[in-house]
């Protein structure tokens, strides 16, 4: 009896909690440009509080990698 009220609380705990923000992963974000500049746009906006966060870096590895990649295309390559 006890333990099904132990998880019956933890359960109403569980669902009233905020819910995780989804983490993309460098692909994901490299399929969906808009995507990408919605997260870039944020971690940018709020550079000291979210810089470390886990959308923040693969958002700017993609960025890197998008920006790498118009530059070869800009040259020729």
């Amino acid at each position: 009896m006890k333990h099904a009220l132990l998880g019956v609380v933890a359960l109403a705990l569980s669902a009233c909690s905020p819910q995780a923000e989804k983490v993309y992963t460098v692909d994901e974000l490299l399929a969906d440009e808009t995507l990408l500049a919605k997260v870039i746009g944020e971690c940018r906006n709020e550079p000291g509080a979210l810089r470390g966060t886990a959308n923040c870096q693969p958002a700017e590895a993609a960025d890197g990698k998008l920006r790498l990649e118009r530059m070869r295309k800009s040259l020729g390559g």
